[in-house]
């Protein structure tokens, strides 16, 4: 079977030749249609991510497929069943082993591609908003990054759950996109003042940030009292060093958060949050934004659309042939 691997850090992944993996006890081994990349991909090639897998590797955090065998003690899924996982690696080839127990079977109603752009996207802007930080309507979200493959699905569901939300995202086009997404103000955080114009808004309750530096320094600095600021990523390359004295006058709370850990420490936070974003998507009330579709011998070109941020939403590499 065909995998693009992770061969040496900092490098081009390149396409591999490797033995059809056999599930073992507790895994599924699944044909692959879809895999949705992720800006921790690009980390992960770097060598900086927060795991680091043994050389050679292959990479791709999430994926859509179809079950073709089965190992022992994992009969509650079936073979031709339909399912999406987080892996943290594997996406990128065409069969994969993995734990049964991070499969989640997906509806009828949704197409491969949506299927691969859901589980991290829409799963990390739930539970960061729902679990962590306890979103409630009426309260005043601030997204950072709004447009790409994670903040434009917490613009979606702030807006869903009843939030007034601010989505500030690099240029007009940008920002359009996040419009359609349901934002009701937008901040060009190319040109704009981010914490004079939060605080003119009246200020933020909760801060979701994929970006870190400067931004969420003026965005702390534009908070409400008793806000709670979720940092869950660092895409400026700045990890910002939180004053304590801030948070100690508004009463601030800073909730760390890594979606991924969850799948380890407490599974049924993820499959759970799955399955009521199944039924908004069921319902119509969620749509993933894929911006671009690309083969897997074009993995590589893939990423680059991440890596210079002319993606919004998903970038999905389809993996199986037409």
């Amino acid at each position: 079977m065909r995998a693009m691997q992770v061969t040496a850090y900092d490098q081009p992944l390149s396409m591999q030749e490797l033995q059809m993996p056999v599930p073992e006890k507790g895994q599924v081994l699944v044909q692959i249609d879809t895999c949705g990349l992720n800006f921790g991909d690009l980390l992960i090639i770097k060598g900086t991510y927060q795991e680091k897998p043994p050389l050679p590797f292959t990479l791709g955090m999430e994926l859509a497929g179809t079950i073709t065998a089965l190992g022992d003690g994992a009969d509650h899924f079936k073979v031709g069943q339909r399912v999406a996982a987080y892996t943290g690696f594997n996406g990128l080839t065409e069969y994969a082993a993995i734990p049964a127990d991070v499969c989640v079977p997906i509806p009828d109603e949704m197409n491969a591609v949506d299927a691969a752009a859901f589980l991290i996207a829409y799963g990390t802007s739930h539970v960061g908003l729902a679990y962590k930080a306890r979103l409630q309507p009426g309260e005043r979200l601030l997204v950072l990054g709004a447009s790409g493959g994670i903040g434009l699905t917490a613009v979606e569901l702030g807006k869903l759950m009843g939030a007034e939300v601010i989505a500030c995202a690099r240029g007009a086009d940008k920002l359009e996109v996040c419009k359609a997404a349901g934002a009701d103000h937008l901040i060009n955080s190319e040109t704009d003042d981010i914490r004079e114009m939060v605080k003119a808004l009246g200020g933020a309750d909760v801060v979701y940030d994929p970006v870190g530096g400067d931004q969420f320094k003026a965005a702390m600095r534009a908070c409400n009292p008793e806000a709670r600021l979720i940092p869950l990523g660092f895409a400026s390359g700045d990890v910002p060093q939180i004053p304590a004295n801030i948070l100690l006058v508004k009463n601030l709370t800073v909730l760390g958060f890594y979606w991924g850990a969850y799948a380890r420490i407490k599974p049924s936070v993820l499959t759970d949050s799955f399955k009521e974003l199944t039924q908004w998507y069921i319902q119509g009330k969620l749509k993933p934004h894929v911006s671009h579709v690309l083969p897997l011998d074009q993995a590589n070109e893939a990423l680059e659309l991440l890596r210079t941020r002319k993606a919004t939403g998903k970038v999905v590499v389809q993996v199986a042939s037409k």
